[in-house]
């Protein structure tokens, strides 16, 4: 039986199952490479697509931020002329009540009684003056009372003082303070409280 010698076949197929192997394992490597360089790319694009957003949106938010200081700005020039016509609308409604002071503080002195002195603070007269008696002094405050534009007068203090003609009457030395109301406010909180009379106060 004759001898038939294998090895050189065997050697030859084990040569190319490892060219075989070789060759796969490479294009398994470059499929791979492949698969992971589209991959950063797909992420590459992504994180670009993002980078897009936000920027966009950052410059959205940015003008947004811009119209609302806009607006606040507007806000603000618009409170700051509210607050200017309130004060125009105050002094038109305010400018005859000086002249309605005055004129009610002349015709409210009762003869034998004159003023030395006046200040006003907001909405608050006081007066310094000399009557001839306790009297006049109590006259005027009835005067002050009955008058629309001043209200009810506060007697701060009163006393007698000394004249320079040791034989004239002494006088009397007082100082009230009057708040001014306005009649033609219906809505005004500053209106003259009522007093109640004694008839007015007793249940018939």
């Amino acid at each position: 039986m004759p001898r038939i010698n294998l090895l050189p076949w065997r050697a030859e197929l084990r040569k190319q199952r490892q060219r075989e192997f070789a060759t796969l394992a490479g294009l398994t490597v470059l499929a791979m490479a492949g698969v992971v360089a589209l991959a950063h790319f797909q992420v590459e694009s992504w994180i670009d697509s993002q980078n897009a957003r936000n920027a966009f949106l950052d410059q959205e938010i940015a003008q947004l931020d811009k119209k609302i200081q806009e607006i606040k700005d507007l806000e603000k020039e618009k409170e700051n002329l509210l607050a200017r016509m309130r004060i125009v609308e105050q002094l038109q409604t305010s400018r005859p009540e000086v002249v309605h002071l005055f004129t009610e503080l002349v015709q409210t002195l009762p003869e034998g009684a004159y003023l030395t002195g006046m200040a006003q603070k907001d909405r608050t007269v006081t007066l310094d003056g000399l009557a001839q008696s306790n009297a006049r002094v109590s006259s005027l405050m009835r005067n002050i009372d009955a008058s629309p534009w001043l209200g009810v007068p506060d007697l701060k203090r009163i006393q007698a003082v000394a004249t320079k003609d040791a034989a004239a009457q002494k006088l009397s030395q007082f100082q009230m303070s009057v708040g001014q109301t306005n009649p033609n406010r219906p809505e005004s909180t500053e209106q003259k409280p009522k007093k109640i009379g004694p008839q007015q106060g007793q249940k018939r």
